[in-house]
């Protein structure tokens, strides 16, 4: 079992460094920040962009792999973003990778004024088409419903190859076919938030039809790392040293083969201790090397 830590882009550098720098040192194996223009609550609050955060990152660790928690076509086109993913992953000599989904509701989707497709499914499935095929060559020609590259250059391309990691988002069966086909990972947040047994037994629900589709799809399921969003459990998970081993030991009866779980914030949501990460590295991380 792989653990992650997401790391939420609302504090300036000076605040934010030492906890990447934390990360890595911690024993982390992946770290991550939210690809969104605003979200939920803390929208009114400090944000910054997320790629240009991970580049930072970049620059202030060396081994820990870093990621987007997840990018959208909300609000960003295949070709200009596939060029500020290359440059992340130079910069990070190949250790990022991309976490990437079809977007939900909120302020992602209202703020510049245009509604999302009815078909958000289908943009999806097209942008992560797109996105792949310009990571892999160096001009791209293509065209679909919602996106086109016109001879597009992708030089000199991804460090990794023959592109990143993609981590594909995704609990309906269509994003799931689009894990299956374009992943090297999928993840999922389960879907009912009431309880936690209710929540368990949704993630276990939509586990089973993740492993469906991907046999469908001619997909080994044991060739898709298979992650789960510890952040949208309906209860903070880093309450305890015990309790986090035993959401460790539920995930990985399910087969998961990584988590990611939220840095503890002061207040509001995912408000905990700090100590505690302290305590999971120090207690739990170095068991499962």
């Amino acid at each position: 079992m792989r653990v992650g830590i997401e790391i939420l882009p609302e504090h300036r550098w000076w605040a934010a460094e030492p906890k990447w720098r934390a990360a890595e040192e911690y024993g982390f194996d992946h770290a991550w920040t939210f690809d969104h223009l605003g979200w939920r609550t803390l929208v009114d609050g400090p944000w910054f962009g997320a790629i240009p955060t991970l580049t930072a990152a970049a620059m202030v660790t060396t081994n820990l792999r870093l990621g987007t928690w997840v990018a959208s076509p909300n609000f960003r086109h295949p070709v200009p973003f596939a060029r500020e993913l290359t440059a992340v992953d130079d910069v990070s000599d190949g250790r990022f990778i991309l976490g990437v989904g079809a977007g939900g509701g909120g302020y992602d989707t209202t703020v510049m004024g245009t509604p999302p497709p009815r078909s958000r499914a289908a943009r999806f499935s097209e942008f992560v088409e797109l996105l792949d095929l310009l990571l892999r060559q160096d001009r791209t020609t293509w065209r679909g419903e919602y996106y086109e590259a016109v001879d597009a250059r992708s030089y000199p391309g991804c460090v990794q190859k023959p592109r990143m990691p993609f981590v594909v988002a995704a609990n309906g069966p269509k994003a799931m076919s689009v894990a299956a086909r374009y992943g090297t990972g999928w993840a999922t947040t389960g879907t009912d938030r009431e309880t936690m047994d209710s929540w368990w037994a949704s993630v276990a629900e939509v586990s089973k039809r993740f492993a469906a589709v991907a046999e469908e799809s001619g997909r080994d399921l044991a060739t898709v790392d298979r992650y789960l969003n510890l952040d949208a459990a309906p209860e903070y998970v880093l309450t305890s040293v015990e309790h986090f081993r035993d959401v460790l030991g539920r995930a990985d009866a399910l087969g998961f083969t990584d988590v990611t779980v939220p840095w503890p914030r002061h207040d509001g949501i995912f408000a905990g201790s700090e100590k505690l990460v302290e305590d999971i590295a120090a207690e739990v991380l170095p068991a499962l090397r």
